[in-house]
């Protein structure tokens, strides 16, 4: 069996003629990107092709320093345009397809009226940092120390794992949490109507599913959902208990009616109203972002991890039915939920993250490094080492287990030898350290022996990243033929939900894996030196940091 991608559309007789065939489209809302495919899927004869897609940009606008948003109408209207085309790029009909998988970004959030379905707001997204005062102060606060002392307490006496994640707990601006709050505080018109229980809170999973199924009628009011996955990672959803957490409710002042009734990946999601597309399609699934991911590299079993790597670096393993406590900065989430009848199911995940991936990459390209990034593997190959630079990659702070929000990014160790080949041999290698740092972490917190990597993302793409990876941990990295599998994994569950597969196993046999890159044994000495070196350069950058701050205040 196997997967083959492409981008040229073929006719629907062709597949119209075998009985079995079977369309799925994927809807895939990126940081940057939407992007539809259609797959045609075939489970007698093992096959699924890719024969229709389209895409188009996602619009940020920035009001202010620091402040990231998406505008509900343009981002309405492109998801709608990018559905049609693709359908239409497939030569296929509404009719013809026999499910809609969703996959979204994670934490990007509006509020809407639910009687007109007028939004309050832009859609706040992920990356925005105006509520990063309220982190800064709620952190400090003595409110939230005292919960944890007390959560610590819990644990002691209780040995529960749900305790020990509290007594760590530390808000973070690219969770939702502490953005609503501002929100909530900030507009006027929101408090106003939140008193007469009209408001509705949703990320982008929630306001799409409910805008879907509106259809053109934008007064009907249709049930609020979110799907778990997406709910899991806002902040103020507990994991453990599978519900909004009440003391962050309480906290901060969150109301509980405005929030979705949060639902499992095998819900029955509806259908997409007919006025949007001539016909109605069936909501094969809702999925985050991350867990599509884990689908799409087909991370089923417990201690199995993938690493995506696009826009940030994301760290997932599979903690099968067992919610692990972090106290190193990764966090527990929900990976996915199952309700069927015959085999209910419940995944958790431990997820690490490191955001500047992307952000790197493109200021690289900016200054002039290189025009392409699959040249930059090549560059860096062409020198033998980093002639002594090191690049600390902090444009968004250093995460787990440094942790520090402040520490400033920039070369160290540059000298009259240093080529523009070793700057970019620096900034590759200090992306494939920040990844292995995650990597310690996952193993620290869940004791797990790992047997491989697998990597998704456009950044996977470079051969010199993925090695250094696979030299570092001593295991085999494992890439697959579709660079970014989120698509791929919400069409997988999507087709397992409707019944075009019966099995996971059957999804596994239809993955293809494009590379392993194994570890070099000679490498990992040398490349353990490196890492070293630049995790003193971090210590260096991190004190430079606080000194110029300093000076700056005198």
């Amino acid at each position: 069996m196997r997967l083959r991608l492409r981008s040229s559309a073929i006719t629907s007789e062709a597949f119209l003629s075998t009985t079995a065939e079977r369309y799925i489209a994927s809807l895939d809302i990126g940081t940057t990107t939407i992007r539809c495919f259609i797959y045609a899927a075939n489970r007698d004869i093992g096959k699924l092709e890719v024969v229709g897609s389209a895409f188009e940009q996602v619009e940020l606008v920035y009001p202010a320093p620091g402040q990231v948003e998406i505008v509900p109408s343009q981002l309405w209207d492109s998801v709608i345009s990018t559905i049609a085309n693709a359908i239409k790029n497939a030569k296929l009909t509404a009719k013809q397809i026999a499910c809609l998988s969703i996959t979204t970004q994670r934490n990007t959030f509006t509020c809407w009226n639910k009687l007109t379905g007028n939004v309050y707001h832009n859609f706040i997204t992920w990356k925005d940092l105006r509520a990063d005062t309220l982190v800064q102060q709620w952190n400090r606060s003595f409110k939230l120390r005292a919960l944890k002392a007390g959560a610590k307490l819990l644990h002691f006496f209780t040995r529960n794992k749900r305790f020990l994640a509290g007594s760590v707990i530390k808000l973070m601006n690219p969770q939702v949490t502490m953005r609503l709050a501002w929100v909530l505080q900030n507009n006027a018109d929101l408090q106003r109507d939140v008193k007469d229980g009209n408001v509705l809170y949703g990320t982008i999973d929630s306001w799409l599913l409910y805008r879907l199924r509106q259809g053109l009628d934008q007064s009907r009011v249709v049930e609020h959902i979110g799907d778990v996955t997406n709910c899991t990672s806002t902040g103020f959803y507990d994991p453990f208990g599978q519900e909004w957490a009440g003391w962050a409710l309480n906290l901060f002042d969150i109301k509980k009616e405005l929030l979705p009734k949060v639902v499992d990946n095998s819900y029955d999601f509806g259908y997409v109203d007919e006025s949007l597309f001539g016909s109605p399609i069936k909501i094969g699934t809702s999925i985050s972002d991350q867990s599509a991911s884990l689908w799409g590299n087909c991370c089923f079993e417990k201690g199995e991890v993938k690493i995506t790597m696009g826009t940030g670096s994301f760290l997932n393993v599979n903690t099968g039915a067992t919610c692990l406590a972090s106290v190193h900065g990764l966090y527990p989430l929900v990976g996915y939920k199952m309700a069927t009848c015959d085999s209910p199911e419940l995944v958790y995940l431990m997820e690490g993250a490191s955001n500047d991936n992307g952000s790197i990459i493109e200021w690289a390209m900016s200054i002039g490094l290189f025009t392409d990034p699959r040249d930059s593997a090549t560059m860096a190959l062409s020198v033998p080492d980093s002639d002594g630079v090191s690049f600390i990659p902090a444009f968004s702070g250093l995460g787990p287990p440094i942790r520090d929000d402040t520490a400033g990014t920039g070369f160290i160790g540059i000298k009259a030898s240093t080529r523009k080949e070793h700057l970019v041999r620096a900034i590759l290698e200090s992306l494939a350290y920040r990844i292995a740092l995650l990597y310690v972490c996952a193993l620290e917190e869940t004791r797990y022996t790992f047997t491989r990597i697998k990597v998704d993302g456009g950044v996977s793409r470079n051969d010199f990243i993925c090695q250094t990876l696979a030299d570092l941990t001593g295991l085999p990295v494992e890439r697959g033929e579709v660079a970014d599998s989120t698509a791929l994994g919400a069409m997988f569950l999507a087709g397992l939900n409707v019944g075009i597969w019966h099995s996971k196993q059957e999804l596994i046999d239809i993955r293809k894996i494009e590379r392993v890159f194994e570890p070099n044994p000679a490498n990992k000495s040398k490349c353990l030196n490196s890492m070293r070196s630049w995790e003193r350069a971090v210590e260096r950058f991190k004190r430079w940091y606080i000194a110029e701050e300093l000076n700056s205040l005198n």
